[in-house]
């Protein structure tokens, strides 16, 4: 049956590359078309796509699924649209001195690869999937998406709805497990994007790499938090707060740990709390809040804190209405804070991505700094305060994918920045420019003047007295 289906995927893969090859050179408005229709498939399909969310979670509020993965993804597909013409000139480079007075002339033209291959994670189904394929339409290629088999309903919904809107020879939408996404992983495309852990990401890179596929990782990792003192607690605590427990902590970019001035620790978690007390006053029934995806994921959160306790963590659970959660099978988890950690929790080793917040603490900054440097590059960092050397200390002195100041995720929703990670944290990188330039082929073009370089330069043999000029001159 793996046989099979794997037969069946590389049939895929070879008709959306006949096409593509077919129909070079494409103009610009079968780009264009292609990321209008995928546009209109989510406004014209959102609410259905995100009742499907909701189901597959258990819990996850239609209107917080509307702003990220439906209108989130249709603004960056108009973003796409707006800039794709002016992405595809091509660039005038210079050509060495004297050529370019002989006639020489050098360019670079950024030419589509032909097929992406789009293996998406649960956590935002669609966004993750539409917004990669947004710029591998704008840079002129066909698509492959395998979605996860998390969100089943989601899935097998995104694989009728792009077989509406596309011909299987511009855009398909395969499903199943993870003998699935083994076989999609180790298809021939001309490059692959991978969204989801770092353990998976390995995989999906050494899958690729026996094709030498070209790949983008999104991965994770444990984004810290630095509080600044002079940051404003009340307000840090809040947006901290909202990026903890938005998606119930599911997001790859959430704050992983707060590393806070040791003084100001209790003023930092009773931020945090009031920060979830506003938002969420009940947590339960409440639909703005999402329950964790899976039993399996919502075990693992649990042994995370059951760990950290046993090696002596002091675990807040901030339950603003004080309801009883063991009663319900709804996988819902109010905010734990972890004080007093130490690097032999697993809460401190792996990454959260759930509702779980460790707290740190440094007497100068620069402790934070060496602490976050010891270990692997994170996705995110975020920094909060106004004492500008203090920030560019954090800042010049660490490397992660991304930052937010003053906030936490929000860099990745700015469409005209790149995304991606370092090293464990990801390869490569979409959104922005950057984005439709991994997609497209930097194709090298020189054109060489009709006078005979090769032998005014000295450069044909026999080799003499021309030869030792040009090699001085080269030398200078």
């Amino acid at each position: 049956m793996a046989d099979d289906r794997k037969t069946e995927l590389e049939a895929m893969l070879l008709q959306q590359r006949a096409a593509f090859t077919s129909a070079r050179p494409e103009p610009l408005s079968a780009r264009k078309d292609r990321i209008q229709r995928a546009i209109a498939l989510l406004k014209e399909n959102g609410d259905a796509l995100c009742r499907a969310m909701s189901v597959d979670f258990g819990n996850r509020s239609p209107m917080q699924s509307m702003i990220t993965d439906i209108a989130g993804t249709v603004g960056f597909g108009k973003y796409c649209l707006k800039n794709l013409t002016r992405w595809s000139q091509p660039e005038k480079r210079k050509v060495q001195f004297p050529l370019g007075l002989l006639g020489a002339k050098a360019e670079v033209r950024y030419e589509p690869k032909g097929v992406i291959g789009i293996l998406a994670p649960w956590n935002f189904p669609v966004n993750l999937s539409f917004n990669p394929l947004m710029q591998a339409f704008a840079a002129g290629n066909r698509a492959m998406i395998k979605p996860s088999e998390f969100t089943e309903r989601t899935s097998a919904l995104m694989e009728e709805l792009v077989a509406k809107y596309f011909d299987p020879s511009e855009c398909i939408v395969v499903t199943g497990g993870p003998e699935v996404a083994h076989a999609f992983s180790s298809l021939t495309f001309d490059h692959l994007v991978f969204t989801g852990s770092t353990a998976t990401g390995r995989k999906v890179m050494e899958a690729a790499a026996r094709n030498l596929v070209p790949v983008t990782l999104e991965l994770g990792g444990k984004s810290p938090v630095f509080l600044g003192r002079n940051a404003d607690i009340a307000k840090a605590g809040e947006r901290i707060a909202l990026g903890k427990m938005m998606n119930a902590g599911q997001i790859c970019l959430a704050p992983d740990y707060m590393y806070v001035p040791e003084e100001m620790e209790e003023g930092a978690v009773a931020a945090v709390q009031l920060g979830v007390h506003t938002m969420y006053p009940t947590l339960r029934d409440n639909e703005d809040y999402a329950s964790v995806v899976s039993d399996r994921h919502f075990e693992r959160l649990q042994g995370l804190v059951a760990d950290a306790k046993d090696k002596g963590a002091e675990v807040i659970e901030v339950n603003p209405a004080n309801e009883d959660f063991s009663a319900t099978n709804t996988r819902k988890m109010p905010l734990t804070i972890l004080r007093n950690v130490t690097d032999d929790m697993k809460a401190m080793q792996e990454e959260i991505f759930g509702p779980v917040l460790p707290v740190k603490t440094y007497k100068h900054v620069d402790e934070a700094i060496d602490y976050v440097n010891s270990h692997d590059r994170p996705l995110g960092l975020y920094y909060f305060g106004d004492d500008e050397a203090e920030r560019e200390k954090v800042l010049t002195r660490t490397i992660s994918g991304g930052v937010t100041v003053n906030d936490v995720i929000f860099h990745v929703s700015m469409d005209d920045l790149p995304f991606g990670g370092v090293g464990p944290s990801g390869i490569g990188s979409y959104h922005g420019v950057e984005g439709f330039r991994e997609f497209s082929h930097a194709r090298s073009i020189y054109t060489q003047p009709k006078l005979d370089i090769a032998k005014l330069g000295g450069f044909k043999p026999p080799y003499g007295a021309a030869t030792a000029k040009a090699v001085k001159g080269m030398m200078k």
